[in-house]
């Protein structure tokens, strides 16, 4: 009995405890940002782990009447400024800003008259956390 006391006092000792994961290294931030210097719109490429922990979801833009597109209301983002954005999703991992002329916003749709074409993957949950990750706002 004095073993197993002994036993079970020497691995709750926080020395002898299993060692904790590391952090991830620097390499493997969650996302990467690449400003464009011209645009100062930035691509954001994510890691896997980001995606998954941001829950990220898309939908495509479908085509609209005439020349407009219609997307879901999900999508829309505003800035401070009032300008209208989405988040597209043009290759595997990869998030960037794009600005959208609305004409209206009806039944959760969201029409507009300039943006992404029909058929591109805007972001429709975590839009507000690349948001963030790209303007640095979480330090």
């Amino acid at each position: 009995m004095a073993t197993a006391v002994c036993a079970a006092l020497v691995l709750s000792l926080p020395g002898c405890a299993t060692p904790a994961a590391a952090p991830p290294a620097a390499s493997e931030a969650p996302a990467k940002v690449e400003k464009n210097a011209d645009t100062g719109i930035a691509k954001l490429t994510l890691t896997q782990r980001g995606i998954d922990r941001l829950e990220l979801k898309t939908e495509p833009v479908t085509a609209g009447s005439g020349t407009e597109i219609k997307l879901p209301y999900g999508a829309l983002m505003y800035d401070a400024n009032g300008k209208t954005w989405v988040y597209t999703n043009p290759a595997p991992r990869v998030y960037e800003r794009q600005e959208l002329a609305v004409s209206r916003v009806e039944a959760g749709v969201v029409t507009a008259t300039a943006g992404p074409p029909a058929g591109t993957q805007v972001v429709t949950v975590g839009a507000a956390e690349l948001f963030g990750a790209e303007f640095n706002t979480g330090k």
